[in-house]
């Protein structure tokens, strides 16, 4: 039950139920001999010990019925138990099988944070996302707090070590999305669009990416959906700025599924106890409508469908000039958004894999200047991708795919109206080599064309990692990453190419006994950005280089999960109007996140803090010949949650609230100029934001 409930909640879930059942047991290898320090948890719970010196275990549970019991050890196959658990005491014997596998051999890690259920090295999963302070239960907020990413209090996006928001793409089961966030406003970020609890697992890569994704210079979020449920359930939602409602119901058969989703939200009642900003004269609303199918075709495949329909609207006044044409501006939009996509996974024999996948969305902006100026954007996407994969030997493998993108923009200003098509292909080809139990090479190569662009290019990648210890390895990570410019310079006279970032990085990581030490240094060289002074061209060059710390500790402090990031980021680049080579206005040199989290099970609370701290950034002052030249003051932000289980008409529910900016650091985060040269700040749109929702699940098992 408490398992699908934080799979709706998208703040702070709690852990403890109420009735306790008593396990211990005794973990040993094939020969009989203790296992000493593995690890024995209620899958998908808090709950569980570590074996002691005689490979003993015992612990309490509050969990119900039947459940699995998951024993883990570095070099062991993980092993699955099922227990029914009823109050009655159970004593348990189990015996781990050696393996080689990725859990005890060297893995490529450079330039990736993975989070998933079966890699070793995981740093955020779905509920950590959800229980970060701060974060709001936004995934691209959560990644935030991870190095290599830059906080850009005005706009949005995710900014990865010094490259723009433009230059990391987010893919949903091997799919490219168009439009990750929500449409955005000026001086005014935006969420994205997903909730981290339709994903399984989570690749975060800064860079050095697979061959097997193209389009962003900088970085991947790569996300993989859920399969089937577990069971069916009925989950529903009241929070300070809306209500939500959603079924997902597994079919007797146990091999279909099928979910429906509601969500509403509005922020006019919000607005008015919290103070804004801005003036709104719509203040943002939205709904969303989703549909999730799932059938298992075989033992080995499944077929996934996912479509969702969301449109927003939100009006803002702002004091200050956003187009230089005033010294007020009004920002009205309307968006409607849709997305389908659907991929299929099928093992062919022993050896073999395939997986299909393709996709189509919309993104539909009907916006209005000053209320007078009308802007219209279209933008549609149609993507086919298929990618096949051979298994050689125990660990080593080769794949090859291609993929087609078939992209319609059209763009209008009052009377003004223009039409463009792209399409946009690739091949590749990757393959990761095993020299040795403790060597491991990756050699991909990816080759991409685009119609509108009329050229082609070809971009080698290769890593290589090897183990240094029994939790540690060294890993180094090279190649060329291309990306299209914006569409909006198509239009351009002069034909353009390819935008190119070259990566080259070097990581070592120690992964051990719920602890985890990485460092990671780097050095990326752009050419043949888009320049528009004085003729739009691909003249443009920079670089970007530093390094990145990240430790992380759930064994230290009972109870207790933390984790701190830092960055050092020198970058500067030629592009767009800048004269020179600057410092853009995305990039702080030092960036520092710390995240706390802290349960206290006798009373089924948890509490988290979450402190971030960037020196100040470049901004545009047009007014200092120098292009960034001024410089806005350090950013800070506390933020705190806590959450509280408890039954509610005998369904468990959970109790969340959460405080953004604690202390009410009043953070600048830009300047915008009149043209008399006076400026006005540019504020977070509130001071504080609060958070308050009541989460309700009521599960049941499939149809008989």
């Amino acid at each position: 039950m408490k398992r699908n409930l934080i799979s709706l909640i998208l703040l702070f879930p709690a852990v403890i139920s109420f009735s306790q059942t008593a396990l211990k047991g005794m973990v040993t290898d094939h020969k009989g001999q203790p296992i000493i320090g593995a690890n024995v948890t209620i899958k998908n719970s808090y709950d569980g010990a570590t074996t002691d010196l005689n490979g003993s275990f015992s612990f309490t549970t509050s969990e119900k019925d039947s459940q699995i019991l998951e024993i883990s050890y570095v070099g062991f196959e993980t092993l699955d138990q099922l227990v029914f658990l009823n109050g009655t005491s159970l004593d348990i014997k189990s015996v781990l099988q050696p393996v080689v596998n990725e859990l005890n051999m060297v893995v490529v890690s450079a330039g990736a944070f993975e989070a998933s259920d079966v890699k070793r090295v995981t740093i955020l999963r779905p509920l950590d996302i959800v229980t970060t302070a701060g974060a709001g239960g936004d995934t691209y907020g959560a990644l935030q707090t991870l190095p290599g990413t830059q906080h850009v209090g005005g706009e949005t996006g995710l900014f990865v070590r010094g490259g723009d928001a433009s230059e990391t793409k987010t893919f949903i089961d091997g799919i490219a999305v168009a439009d990750p966030f929500f449409t955005e406003v000026p001086d005014i970020p935006q969420r994205g669009r997903f909730s981290p609890f339709l994903f399984k697992g989570t690749m975060f890569s800064t860079g050095g990416y697979s061959a097997e994704y193209g389009g962003a210079m900088s970085s991947a979020l790569i996300l993989e959906s859920q399969d089937l449920p577990d069971r069916t359930t009925t989950n529903i939602s009241l929070m300070s700025v809306g209500v939500g409602i959603g079924h997902s119901h597994l079919f007797k058969n146990n091999k279909t599924s099928l979910g429906i989703f509601a969500s509403y939200v509005n922020l006019t009642p919000y607005y008015v106890i919290v103070p804004q900003t801005y003036d709104y004269g719509t203040p943002p609303e939205s709904a969303s409508g989703s549909i999730i199918f799932r059938q298992k075709t075989s033992k080995t495949g499944l077929l996934k469908m996912f479509a969702n329909f969301s449109p927003t609207k939100v009006e803002v006044s702002y004091p200050y000039s956003i187009d230089s044409t005033s010294d007020d501006f009004t920002y009205h939009v309307k968006n409607r958004n849709f997305l389908a996509n659907a991929s299929y996974k099928e093992q062919l024999g022993k050896h073999w894999k395939i997986f299909a996948a393709s996709a189509f969305s919309t993104n539909d902006d009907e916006i209005l200047l000053n209320k007078v100026d009308t802007v219209n954007a279209l933008n549609s996407l149609a993507q086919f991708k298929t990618t096949i994969s051979r298994t050689i030997g125990p660990l080593s493998s080769i794949r090859f795919g291609t993929e087609v993108q078939y992209n319609h923009y059209e763009d209008g200003f009052n009377q003004y109206s223009s039409k463009i098509d792209d399409e946009y292909a690739a091949i590749y080809a990757e393959g990761d080599a095993y020299l040795t139990n403790k060597l491991v090479a990756r050699i991909g190569l990816r080759l991409e064309n685009s119609t509108v662009l009329k050229t082609g290019n070809l971009a080698p990648r290769a890593s290589l990692a090897y183990k240094t210890g029994e939790f540690s390895q060294v890993s180094f990570a090279c190649g060329q990453f291309y990306q299209e410019p914006d569409h909006f310079y198509f239009y351009a006279t002069d034909p353009l190419t390819f935008e190119r970032a070259d990566h080259y990085i070097l990581n070592y990581q120690v992964v051990s006994n719920k602890r985890t030490f990485r460092i990671e240094g780097y050095y990326k060289n752009y050419a043949d950005l888009v320049k528009i002074i004085p003729d739009t061209t691909n003249n443009g060059n920079g670089y970007a280089k530093g390094f990145d710390v990240f430790w992380r500790d759930k064994k230290t402090i009972k109870y207790a999960d933390y984790w701190i990031s830092y960055s050092y980021l020198d970058t500067k680049r030629n592009y767009l109007y800048f004269p020179e080579q600057a410092v853009p206005s995305f990039a702080a040199k030092h960036t520092l996140s710390v995240v706390y989290k802290q349960t206290f099970p006798k009373i089924n609370v948890t509490v988290g803090a979450t402190y971030v701290f960037a020196t100040g950034r470049f901004y545009i002052n047009p007014y200092n010949p120098i292009v960034p030249g001024d410089k806005l003051p350090d950013y800070n932000n506390l933020s705190l949650s806590a959450s509280y289980l408890m039954q509610l008409f005998q369904n468990f529910t959970v109790l969340a609230v959460g405080v953004q900016n604690v202390l009410g650091i009043d953070n600048t985060v830009g300047y915008r100029y009149f043209s008399d040269s006076e400026s006005v700040e540019v504020k977070q749109p509130a001071l504080r934001s609060y958070f308050i929702g009541l989460f309700m699940s009521i599960g049941e098992d499939s149809d008989e």
